[in-house]
């Protein structure tokens, strides 16, 4: 089993409230989530206007799969939301459980 994960660092210049930013993130988790069937949350940066760091997570088989997966939601978040800054993200790859019946 391989599970991807990325975080991902976003500015919200336009927000002048949390309940701005509650919107633009309800929208966006939605919209990454159903679009590529990744589970995703905000982690970090609560409590800050104009800032927010999210959590997104796959499950595959392989690693190529998962940085392929998690690469196409960047690019996304880069091309679709254009009251959102990418400020910074980063990709990690874990391989969990070996196969327990490899000779």
């Amino acid at each position: 089993m391989t599970v991807g994960l990325c975080r991902v660092r976003l500015r919200l210049p336009e927000n002048h409230s949390l309940k701005d930013k509650r919107r633009v993130l309800k929208s966006l988790t939605a919209r990454i989530h159903n679009r590529f069937n990744v589970s995703v949350a905000e982690v970090d940066q609560h409590d800050r206007w104009q800032m927010a760091s999210l959590g997104i997570g796959c499950v595959t088989t392989s690693e190529e799969h998962a940085h392929q997966v998690l690469s196409k939601v960047v690019a996304f978040i880069q091309r679709e939301r254009l009251d959102a800054e990418l400020v910074d993200y980063e990709i990690e790859v874990i391989h969990a459980f070996g196969d327990p019946f490899a000779a």
